[in-house]
């Protein structure tokens, strides 16, 4: 667990975004951006079509 989003993208192999104590969104750090994961932390839903895998 991290603020550093740079930081949790370079050590992770899976990020778990939680919104209103619910994960939201598990995703692969080297298939996403700090602006999809800020997005994401600020309650965006994922896209359409793209999947989470929790």
């Amino acid at each position: 667990m991290s603020f550093e989003l740079d930081e949790i993208m370079n050590v992770s192999d899976r990020i778990a975004v939680i919104y209103e104590g619910e994960i939201v969104a598990v995703v692969n750090p080297k298939e996403t951006t700090e602006q999809e994961l800020g997005l994401l932390m600020a309650g965006q839903s994922k896209k359409a079509g793209e999947s989470s895998h929790v």
